[in-house]
């Protein structure tokens, strides 16, 4: 493996953190991230921004918030 540099490992940071990549371009990343600490602070601030979103998405809205909300929109699309 070769360390692919900052450049490369910051524009395919989103593929990295996903596991998205061929494992050898995983590998020279990952081998750039245990060198070079802002790309490895980048990475972490990256993983807790996925990690949030994430958490967010499993969330749902109250039974009566969904009603009122289909009600408009039922309202919004006879009229």
């Amino acid at each position: 493996m070769t360390d692919c540099g900052c450049a490369k490992a910051k524009h395919d940071l989103e593929e990295y953190l996903h596991h998205e990549l061929a494992r050898d371009e995983y590998g020279d990343i990952t081998e750039h991230m245990a060198g070079c600490v802002d790309c490895a602070e980048e990475a972490k601030v990256g993983l807790v921004l996925t990690d949030a979103v994430r958490r967010a998405c499993r969330d749902t809205a109250p039974d009566q918030l969904r009603e009122q909300v289909l009600m408009q929109l039922r309202l919004v699309t006879t009229r």
